[in-house]
């Protein structure tokens, strides 16, 4: 009899004890799965950063200006006589460029070719012959060869360019009594320097749009006139400084594989 009751009393004892153990298990906090937050909820991924290195193929289109002041010599190698008059020429300019960048940390550092249509033109009275006699001058097409170094804010990039350029220049003495050329010199080719700035967005992975300012340095050239029969008339210096300004969109080939995440 005592025996059955003991072991009624250890029966009563374990079962006490396991309902203990459960109600302590059930109350313990449940830890947070790997994947997920406390609250439950996925936590976001962070973008990758854009990448702007790689080769890149486009096409620009703008405005461009030039300052011309015409200085006339005594004669065919002579020195300064006096000074013949200044105009702006203006217009537009259409063309395409090529480049590569390197983008290393936050800063970007490339090269840049560029090739442009051009329609600049103005004109001024001879201050030395006088009216009906024009100077008039042209930009057919200009060239820029420079170097290139950027700071990227991820999809926007500021960079400044500095290098070489060389524009068609076209000059000629006009008769706007007859409507004629009065005398003209063969085309030339000025070379100069240099330097600009442009702010630049990537609205895709591979695609991109800038505002470009680029100014150009020509310097002064000696250049000798003649007439239509091809006689010596008169030997000019003229110098010269020009204005661009640009929209640009680029097509960017062959760098890192950026993810969208």
């Amino acid at each position: 009899m005592d025996d059955h009751k003991t072991l009624l009393n250890l029966r009563e004892f374990e079962a006490a004890a396991a309902a203990r153990l459960s109600g302590w298990l059930l109350a313990a906090p449940r830890p947070a799965a790997s994947c997920r937050s406390s609250s439950g909820s996925t936590p976001a991924m962070i973008p990758a950063a854009y990448d702007w290195s790689g080769f890149y193929l486009g096409l620009n289109g703008g405005w461009g200006s030039t300052h011309k002041c015409w200085d006339e010599n005594t004669g065919l190698g002579g020195a300064f006589l006096a000074t013949d008059g200044c105009h702006d020429a203006t217009g537009g300019v259409a063309g395409g460029q090529l480049g590569y960048r390197f983008q290393s940390g936050s800063w970007v550092f490339g090269f840049d070719l560029q090739g442009d249509w051009a329609d600049l033109r103005g004109n001024s009275t001879s201050l030395l012959i006088g009216a009906p006699i024009t100077n008039r001058s042209r930009i057919d097409g200009f060239g820029l060869f420079t170097g290139q170094i950027g700071y990227a804010f991820n999809t926007a990039l500021l960079y400044v360019k500095g290098g070489a350029a060389v524009v068609a220049d076209r000059f000629d003495g006009f008769n706007t009594a007859t409507n004629a050329i009065f005398d003209t010199t063969s085309g030339t080719n000025r070379w100069g320097g240099t330097v600009g700035v442009g702010l630049e967005w990537a609205f895709v992975p591979n695609w991109s749009a800038a505002v470009e300012y680029d100014h150009m340095f020509l310097g002064t050239g000696t250049l000798d006139f003649a007439n239509t029969a091809g006689v010596f008339t008169r030997e000019d210096r003229i110098r010269q400084d020009a204005d661009l300004v640009t929209v640009r969109v680029n097509y960017r080939w062959g760098g890192p594989v950026i993810a969208k995440y």
